[in-house]
């Protein structure tokens, strides 16, 4: 069986039809694919499609099934497997269970609803109606993050502990975390590193959208360093709204004037994206179909783009340092944050945030300085003369 291509369009009002496009697209090449609705309450893509979506893949064209997320499942499916352990202390103190009706999902379990799906699509092509980009980043980075929670809150191992733990125990005076906790844990990390592989795959991509008449370059910068601090490149930046070639000869100033601004600002912003390819739909493309043929046409449309790779090169023979490069574009100066902290390294970049693993041969150095260059954070490490093996 083939690896699943995971494409995570995220972006303004538009994104629900660029999202519907792209797997017709995919479909009309001969291609399985889902196309799923995350976090969209106000069911935007029901109305690009123009068919009500439910949890359960409906047919809707060939080779295309559509469904949305259900977060409201996602969270019963979670409560399931710590109810029964939840009651003793319940009775305990004197409360009753909620029943199964009663229960509401709580803020962020749509999140953890779109973590499920994705590893669990039966499909060769999945389309992802993603949430903004911002929440989209935060999905991105919450396996890394939940399974570093698990791995300080209950220790791998302790469960090694198991036959001590009625004499640690009694020498402790407390109890010893049940075997059930050790059972969640091991299924919560199973769940998290499944997400985590799909997010991680070399088809999963992000395709971002956005408004001709946005002037999305400073927007569009903050949110490709946010994917890059978490590994990630977008595919493709999906421009709507771009006016027609024909616009910039038009007899009317103000019209002829305003294609020409837009097409040197579509210029700068290919400049920009370093790579990426710039797609883009006018203002005459207003079905699924048309914004297809629009921006894919007959060809296999935009394939992922890896992020740059974080390498650790070695100059202590001429500089004694090691340093290691992490590729960040659109990172500046001014948003930079940086603390080492025992073997890892803590990377703000403004609102976006990342606790990084020192490679094995930079736990034995101290920090020597860093540097930001064209998009690529260098951080310099000097040996520490106390746990640098000797020659």
């Amino acid at each position: 069986m083939t690896a699943t291509r995971t494409i995570l369009v995220s972006g303004d009002h538009a994104a629900p039809a660029v999202a519907a496009a792209t797997a017709l697209h995919a479909a009309r090449r001969g291609r399985r694919t889902l196309l799923l609705a995350a976090d969209d309450p106000h069911r935007t893509l029901d109305a690009a499609l123009g068919v009500r979506l439910e949890a359960g893949p409906t047919a809707y064209a060939p080779g295309l099934t559509v469904a949305r997320t259900d977060e409201q499942a996602a969270f019963r499916r979670a409560l399931d497997g710590i109810g029964g352990r939840l009651k003793p202390a319940l009775d305990l103190l004197g409360a009753d269970p909620l029943d199964a009706e009663e229960l509401t999902a709580l803020p962020g379990t749509a999140r953890l609803a779109l973590l499920r799906a994705l590893p669990a699509a039966d499909a060769d092509v999945l389309v992802v109606l993603a949430p903004p980009p911002a929440d989209l980043i935060a999905i991105l980075a919450l396996p890394e993050q939940l399974e570093r929670y698990l791995a300080r809150l209950v220790p791998e191992q302790r469960q090694a502990a198991r036959a001590l733990r009625p004499l640690l125990a009694g020498l402790a005076g407390v109890p010893m975390p049940a075997d059930w906790l050790y059972e969640a844990r091991a299924k919560a990390t199973g769940a998290l590193a499944e997400a985590r592989a799909a997010i991680t795959a070399p088809g999963t991509s992000v395709r971002l959208v956005t408004a001709a008449d946005a002037h999305p370059f400073d927007e569009l910068r903050r949110i490709r360093t946010g994917l890059a601090l978490h590994g990630h490149r977008p595919d493709a930046v999906v421009v709507h709204g771009v006016l027609p070639d024909a616009a910039a000869d038009s007899p009317d100033p103000w019209l002829a004037g305003l294609a020409r601004r837009r097409r040197e600002e579509l210029a700068a912003l290919a400049v920009a994206c370093d790579g990426v390819p710039v797609l883009t739909t006018g203002p005459a493309e207003t079905t699924p179909e048309a914004v297809a043929d629009r921006l894919y046409g007959a060809g296999p449309g935009p394939e992922p783009y890896p992020a740059g790779p974080w390498t650790v090169e070695d100059r202590l023979a001429s500089e004694g340092l090691l340093v290691w490069h992490l590729a960040l574009p659109g990172a500046e100066r001014a948003d930079l944050d940086l603390v080492r902290r025992g073997d890892e390294l803590v990377v703000g970049l403004g609102a976006h945030r990342r606790v990084l693993a020192l490679p094995s041969a930079l736990r034995r150095c101290t920090v020597a300085g860093a540097g930001l260059h064209d998009g690529v954070l260098a951080v310099r490490f000097a040996p520490d003369p106390a746990l640098w093996p000797r020659s």
